[in-house]
């Protein structure tokens, strides 16, 4: 029997609550270890047999009430404490920072490798880190809950944070750390630099309830170690339904902070050592160093030193008290399980966002991008995620509580899978506030070994939404495609559309967000999961896809593409959308611009053949685009589009400072004209470094040719 105590607690309502205590055990050899003092030891002070000290150690057995008024008066703490344990021991063992020693081999890190998997971009942070709290929901029942805090410090709220910190500790490892001469060392001096310019430094929390907690041992395997000690080490327990695969999106967190520190404050849905609450601990990423003569790995943890043998002095977690977390911005608003992580200098690297306002609003706008669909509930049950974003400025308000509203930024699709989840879908569309809804065929490849000879495998059937797009839509006429907890994926433009298609917007619902279950869904999640890289921002070819798959794995998913582009095809032309806002006759008259014949003949597009670019000395991009056209009775309208490319989330666009009709075509206000029977076009366009989220050296360039809207082509 594992003996454990609770003692009561008034909730703010005034509402007893049992808090379990610690175990017995691990709160004896804590206390052995703040006295420097063995079992042995205490034994012969109190006159106890080594086999009851093993029993207590071991969670067989307990202190009767005598011997706990002698512990507690040997060890200078509280009797009251002893049998509760829930209460703050006093004095705690002193918290210090571990610096992991360097490897016996003389091999060296510059730097955390994991946190150049992705752009150091707050919109990339937030998609890893919300997509890594929806994989651990708690109660399914409910909505998972997050709350993004920015909050700016100076002055003595400053001081305050850096001391609890034990920033004076850390500041000789940034020194040496800083002083070489690779990318993180730059980086490093430069945030020092900063710090001491500007005497502020900016941390962003994020916070999630009804989430597991990073539960388990404090080594072994567990969700802990994974996060806190780990890397490369997914852990996900959420039955395969987790959106991420690779163990990489926690070192978003480390990748947003100037100085690769982050702290964290657990509430625990299961235990550990007999708590839940205000599990806290700090890990640190910097490169290769020496201080004081003694070199160091990389990583450091800030905690208590461990006093088990096989890790002595090591740092560990420890159970924090209210005082202590609030001290070092952790707070957590109530008991529901889940995890805060507070990232400390925290940067948008992209450029786009230095101010408060500026990160508030993006931080709101790429939560809407990529997890519209998870805020979005039915008839039968409520939406998986609700996010909310604020910003402080030494401890005040600066941006008031906003709740993400998705409707707001994408009521189109949110109206597609809303209709879709209470059952209001129909065949063919006949107004724009309806919702056509069809099955698309996704074949799913046998794993090697598991598959018959010949067996071209197992048909999922994926289940795309489609109705037409609102005009605040910033983008249209594409099919946003997800798979497990709803999060996007992919988008995807259709090909072959037919002339004169309505702007719409498609969601296509894959795996377990087809809210199905059956072995089919079971392993074209897999698949779809395994065809995805780190950013999980499209599926496609994978060393994971083409290991674990039988061959024709890639082929199945071009497949699948092609299906979802014939659905929509089928879609939208054989719908008859009736739009408010004047008769029908009128409407129709308005269409007779394009010959019949046009309408019936296959279309096909422009692409780009190629491209000669180079950046100038101002940071703008200098392009030669060659065209290739059809052939065509009509002329081409086409609009010239700059965007950067990004690794995770949409492409910036940038804009034009001049562009040049060189052959074949010309420039009217802003798109290109040119006229039928021409095969091959060329302009020449100079983007506006003005409009560039970075210097136009450190980003590639991708040259879109799209059609113009109100163009006849």
């Amino acid at each position: 029997m594992i003996v454990t105590y609770a003692i009561a607690i008034l909730t703010s309502g005034g509402r007893r609550m049992e808090q379990p205590g610690e175990e017995f055990g691990p709160w004896l050899s804590r206390q052995l270890s703040r006295m420097d003092m063995t079992q042995s030891d205490l034994g012969d002070r109190l006159g106890l047999t080594r086999a009851v000290l093993s029993a207590w150690a071991n969670g067989r057995g307990g202190p009767r009430d005598e011997t706990k008024r002698a512990l507690a008066e040997l060890f200078g703490i509280d009797a009251a404490s002893v049998p509760g344990r829930t209460v703050a021991d006093s004095p705690q063992p002193p918290r210090r920072w571990h610096h992991r020693p360097a490897h016996a081999d003389g091999g060296r890190e510059y730097g955390n490798a994991a946190t150049f998997a992705f752009d150091a971009d707050m919109s990339v942070l937030a998609r890893e880190a919300t997509q890594n709290s929806l994989d651990e929901r708690h109660d399914p029942s409910a909505p998972v809950r997050m709350h993004y805090t920015l909050h700016e410090l100076s002055g003595e709220f400053l001081s305050d944070f850096l001391a609890a910190l034990r920033w004076e500790d850390l500041r000789p490892h940034y020194d040496q750390a800083a002083s070489a001469e690779q990318k993180v060392s730059r980086s490093l001096r430069a945030a020092l630099d900063d710090l001491e310019t500007r005497k502020s430094l900016l941390l962003l929390r994020v916070d999630d309830y009804n989430a597991n907690g990073l539960t388990g041992p404090e080594y072994q395997d567990g969700r802990f170690a994974a996060v806190v000690r780990r890397q490369l080490d997914s852990h996900k327990e959420a039955g395969g339904r987790a959106g991420g695969s690779y163990g990489l999106g926690k070192a978003t967190l480390w990748a947003a902070s100037h100085f690769g520190l982050v702290l964290i404050n657990s509430t625990l849905s299961e235990p550990y050592e007999g708590r839940t609450e205000r599990r806290v601990i700090g890990r640190l990423d910097l490169p290769w160093r020496q201080v004081g003569g003694e070199a160091f790995a990389g990583p450091a943890w800030f905690g208590e030193p461990d006093s088990e043998p096989a890790h002595k002095d090591v740092s560990r977690s420890w159970w924090a008290s209210e005082d202590v977390a609030r001290s070092l911005h952790l707070e957590r608003r109530d008991e529901a399980p889940g995890t805060s992580f507070l990232v400390v200098g925290a940067h948008d690297a992209s450029g786009d966002a230095e101010e408060l306002q500026d990160l508030h609003e993006k931080l709101v706008r790429s939560l809407a991008d990529g997890f519209w669909a998870a805020m979005i509930g039915g008839r039968d049950a409520g939406p998986l995620l609700d996010v909310r974003v604020s910003a402080l400025r030494n401890g005040r308000v600066v941006i008031g509580e906003e709740r993400v509203d998705p409707h707001s930024r994408h009521p189109a699709l949110c109206r597609a899978l809303q209709c879709h989840l209470d059952g209001r879908v129909v065949d063919v569309l006949t107004s724009a506030e309806q919702v056509a809804r069809v099955e698309v065929p996704l074949i799913v490849t046998p794993r090697k070994g598991q598959g018959r000879a010949r067996d071209k495998g197992r048909e999922h059937r994926a289940v795309l939404l489609l109705t037409p797009a609102a005009d605040t839509d910033e983008k249209h006429s594409r099919v946003v495609c997800m798979r497990g907890n709803r999060m996007t994926i992919t988008e995807h433009r259709p090909r072959e559309l037919p002339l004169g298609t309505t702007p719409f917007q498609a969601v296509l619902l894959a795996g377990y967000a087809t809210d199905r279950t059956g072995e089919d869904v079971d392993l074209a999640e897999a698949f779809l999961r395994a065809s995805e890289p780190p950013e999980h921002d499209r599926w496609d070819r994978t060393e994971e896809l083409t290991s674990l798959y039988e061959r024709g794995a890639v082929s199945r998913l071009k497949e699948f593409r092609g299906d979802v582009d014939k659905a929509v095809r089928g879609l939208v032309g054989r719908r008859d959308v009736n739009r408010a806002g004047g008769p029908a006759v009128l409407r129709d008259l308005l269409k007779l611009g394009v010959p019949a014949a046009a309408q019936r003949r296959t279309q096909s597009f422009p692409v780009v053949q190629s491209v000669d670019a180079r950046v100038d000395d101002a940071g703008a991009w200098n392009v030669t685009v060659e065209i290739k056209l059809p052939d065509a009775e009509d002329p081409w309208l086409l609009t010239p589009v700059a965007k950067f490319d990004v690794r995770s989330g949409g492409r910036p666009v940038v804009d034009w400072a001049e562009l040049v009709a060189s052959v074949d075509c010309r420039v009217e206000a802003g798109d290109l004209v040119v006229d039928p029977g021409v095969r091959i076009a060329v302009f020449h366009g100079v983007t506006d470094p003005r409009t560039h989220p970075v210097h136009g050296g450190f980003a590639r360039l991708v040259v879109e040719v799209q059609k113009a809207r109100g163009g006849v082509k």
